[in-house]
C-alpha cells in the first residue's frame, strides 16, 4: 500500500507561480513512475505530467514549457513547479503512482494509488 498526500495549492493570480508536493509513504517510491493529474469541475481527469522512476520527466503539451516535475527519492516526494499559470489550470491537481518498475502512462488507469487532491486556483 501506498499513501500519497498533496499539498501546495492555492489561489494565485495569472502570471503567477505555484509547487504542489506530494508526500509518498513505504519503500517502493524509488521504484515508482510518479504521475500529477488534474480535474476541473465538470470536466474528467486529465493528464498533466509523469517522472519515471529513472527520473525521466513527460508532459502533457499544455503544460509543456511551464511546469516542471521532479522527484526526491531521499524525501519520498514528487514536486510540480507550476510558473505562468493560467485561469485554465486551475483544478484539483492530483497525485498518483505506479506500481513498481513501470513508465511513464498518461491515462489514470495506468495508476494503482492516487492522492485526495489540491485545489489550485489561478484568477484573471
Amino acid at each position: 500500500q501506498v499513501q500519497l498526500a498533496e499539498s501546495g495549492g492555492g489561489l494565485v493570480q495569472a502570471g503567477g507561480s505555484l509547487r504542489l508536493s506530494c508526500a509518498a509513504s513505504g519503500r517502493t517510491f524509488s521504484s515508482r513512475t510518479m504521475g500529477w493529474f488534474r480535474q476541473a469541475p465538470g470536466a474528467e481527469r486529465e493528464f498533466v505530467a509523469a517522472i519515471s522512476w529513472k527520473t525521466n520527466p513527460y508532459y502533457a503539451d499544455a503544460v509543456k514549457g511551464r511546469f516542471t516535475i521532479s522527484r526526491d527519492n531521499a524525501k519520498n516526494t514528487v514536486y510540480l513547479t507550476m510558473n505562468s499559470l493560467k485561469p485554465e489550470d486551475t483544478a484539483v491537481y492530483y497525485c498518483a503512482a505506479r506500481p513498481p518498475y513501470l513508465d511513464v502512462q498518461t491515462s489514470a488507469v495506468n495508476y494503482a494509488y492516487w492522492g485526495q487532491g489540491t485545489q489550485v486556483t489561478v484568477s484573471s
